[in-house]
Order: C-alpha cells, then structure tokens, then sequence
C-alpha cells in the first residue's frame, strides 16, 4: 500500500474548511507554504468596529508527522486526517502540552 501524500491530505482538509467559512464581511485566506510544509487558515475582515483576525488553523509536517498546532474547528482536523487515512500514530495535536499528548489517542511527538 502506498503511503499517504501528508501534504496534500492537510491541504484537501483545510480547504474545505475555507469553502465552510465564508461570509461577506470577513474573508478567509488559505496560505499553503509547501516547501516548509506548513499550512493554515487565516479569517480576517471587520465585523462591525471590530477588526477579526485570527488563525483558524495551523498544521505543519515534520519528520513524517502532521503536527497540529492550532485547531478551532468544530470537528478536529486530527478526526478529519484519520477519516482520509492517515494513522493516529502520525498526528501530533501540538496544541497540547508534551506531558498530556500521551493521554490522547495519538502521537506524543
């Protein structure tokens, strides 16, 4: 069996949250650095006087992992990056401290 494309698998998983974001007062940026394989979802604009910009998403890919660094989905990228494939033990959810990562269902590190 042919091993996963990590890359293209977290892209296909971000854009369709982009394509969930939209809205006509704020706009969502996808900013996909494919050499240094980091990827991530960015929602700015104006909601009224208030000026919205934060990341939705980051993910980056190190040593033949996906390391999830920031995730504000609803669902979980991670559960979106296992229902496409790719196995637990190669999702790192970074957005946890090292110490509880081990409690999780994946990766450590």
């Amino acid at each position: 069996m042919d091993k996963i494309n990590y890359s293209e698998v977290v892209q296909t998983v971000i854009k369709g949250h982009g394509r969930n974001c939209l809205n006509n007062n704020t706009e969502v940026q996808l900013i996909f650095d494919t050499e240094r394989n980091r990827y991530q979802l960015l929602h700015i604009g104006w909601e009224g006087l208030s000026r919205v910009f934060g990341c939705i998403i980051y993910v980056e890919i190190k040593d033949g992992k996906i390391w999830i660094e920031r995730d504000g989905t609803e669902i979980g990228v991670a559960n979106e990056l296992v229902e496409a494939g790719v196995p637990n033990q190669d999702i790192v959810l970074a957005f946890h401290a090292p110490y509880k990562r081990k409690f999780t269902e994946f990766a450590a590190s």
